[in-house]
């Protein structure tokens, strides 16, 4: 290699798991055998898994490989994901869905909300979650892929997945490996740095094996084994506007409630996660241990599920918040090496996703750009900062007081960036957008009103235009509740589509 040829030919990512062998997949099909990829893990140490839940993006992720759906669902046991349904957030004995897509489509000059909440003051209220596609779909268990005809109201809503992620780790692991990437059995044991630089320049294993790169990805979970315990790098925690650290996670054998949408029940110091695969329901608590015993969680998980446990709660620490910086000089981390945000919102395997993009739009050269290395950390701080204040939300808009975890909650003080957005939507229903976010207006809208921040009043606009709302989302309902009933169950779909061999 020349002097002048300043490219990245070496690539060493440290850990497995779904943020490790998304990685290595990515590298590895954008940057082919130009680029040597290694990846270096320990099966001693396992993997958390707890990511089983999706958001749209992953579709992309998916397609930009060139995965076929359905093999990647029958090789996961996968089934699909239409938005999430909340129980007890707001209030006890309420619920509200989180649908993927958009509430109709704009009428007129206002937002399908406006009109639902002009009809609500007008004193003739409907339900927002009846006016969208996804929930109608949802509620009764049915699933089909939208209508790519923008006309149709079968295009108005999206969907992810659930899946299994150690069947993902362990299908993205084959398909990086066709592609050229080294994988390395073993325990690091050291880590050497630069002298004069401070740069990463090697790993030792446990059995002396050592290994260099030009670049090191940190995929080493929440140790931060390259970020954290070798470049010092800092954490800005979160644990103030989020005060769960802790989660039990359990599998039990399947319902016949096959629903294609994940649930989330509030309870007394948290909430608990169902997410329905092919062979198995996953569950988890997740939950303040300021606010209950690890004893008395698990038993309230376990007396939750739908049906027998299929183990024993797997227990994870952990503590919210972000690394100071997600780059830092020759090491940038990947997954719950760059932070924790709870898996509300399922963002878990999201995050592991923007960071790959991050790394593919800015990916440097070994000069290792300040300028580059700034920029990325500060996409990299504000997405991560919008998805805190979107499951903030969650918990501040709630009007429960039976437990001290939800009066804290609710009486807590929250970012300044986030108390405009619930301030702008209270008074007329306002959907306040800022640089990045990645959840959109239906999803704001779903929390505010699923949660009762309703709007005091009607967005002016709307005085001075003639149409008949109230008619106009009757009509929406009814459409959708026709194309609804049309459709396969989940079951059905998957059935034909993409079963599980096993």
């Amino acid at each position: 290699m020349s002097a002048q040829d300043r490219r990245i030919r070496s690539i060493l990512i440290v850990g497995g798991g779904s943020a490790g062998w998304m990685t290595a997949a990515a590298l590895s099909n954008t940057l082919g055998r130009e680029c040597v990829v290694t990846l270096v893990e320990s099966e001693e140490i396992g993997t958390v898994g707890v990511g089983e839940a999706t958001i749209p993006p992953i579709r992309v992720f998916n397609e930009t490989l060139g995965i076929d759906e359905a093999e990647f669902l029958r090789t996961t046991q996968g089934s699909f994901k239409l938005g999430i349904e909340f129980i007890n957030w707001g209030r006890q004995g309420h619920r509200y869905f989180h649908p993927f897509g958009t509430f109709g489509r704009p009428f007129d000059m206002g937002q399908v909300h406006q009109y639902w909440n002009q009809a609500r003051l007008a004193g003739t209220p409907v339900s927002l979650d009846d006016l969208s596609m996804a929930w109608a779909a949802a509620r009764d268990n049915r699933f089909a892929p939208p209508s790519p005809d923008q006309r149709n109201v079968l295009s108005t809503y999206d969907y992810a997945y659930h899946f299994d992620a150690g069947l993902y780790a362990a299908y993205l692991r084959r398909y990086s490996e066709a592609r050229g990437v080294t994988r390395h059995e073993g325990k690091i044991a050291s880590v050497a740095l630069n002298g004069e630089t401070g740069f990463v320049e090697s790993v030792t294993l446990e059995d002396g094996r050592n290994f260099t790169a030009d670049l090191f990805i940190d995929c080493s979970g929440f140790r931060g084994l390259l970020i954290e315990e070798a470049l010092h790098t800092g954490y800005e925690e979160w644990t103030h506007w989020l005060p769960c650290n802790r989660a039990l996670a359990v599998p039990c054998a399947s319902s016949d409630d096959f629903t294609p949408y994940t649930r989330s029940t509030a309870r007394e110091a948290g909430w608990q996660w169902r997410i329905p695969l092919q062979h198995r329901t996953g569950n988890g608590y997740v939950y303040g241990s300021d606010f209950i015993s690890d004893d008395d969680a698990a038993a309230t998980l376990l007396a939750n599920l739908d049906g027998q446990a299929l183990a024993d709660p797997r227990p994870l620490r952990f503590v919210t918040g972000r690394r100071r910086q997600a780059w830092n000089r020759n090491v940038i981390a990947v997954g719950l090496s760059s932070g924790f945000l709870e898996p509300l919102e399922s963002t878990s395997l999201h995050l592991i996703q923007a960071n790959i993009a991050k790394i593919l739009a800015f990916f440097p050269t070994r000069d290792f750009d300040p300028l580059v290395i700034d920029e990325f950390n500060r996409v990299a701080a504000t997405e991560t900062e919008r998805i805190r204040d979107f499951i903030i939300l969650h918990y501040k808009l709630t009007q429960r007081d039976d437990s001290e975890l939800w009066r804290h909650c609710a009486a807590m003080d929250v970012p300044d960036s986030l108390a405009n957005k619930i301030e702008h939507f209270r008074r007329f229903g306002r959907l306040i957008a800022r640089d990045m976010d990645l959840f959109g207006a239906a999803s704001w809208t779903a929390v505010h009103i699923g949660q009762f921040n309703w709007p005091e009043a009607v967005d002016p606009i709307l005085d001075y235009r003639m149409a008949d709302g109230q008619a106009w989302l009757a009509r929406l309902k009814a459409a959708m509740d026709a194309e609804a009933a049309r459709m396969p169950t989940h079951r059905q779909f998957i059935d034909r589509h993409c079963k599980a061999s096993a």
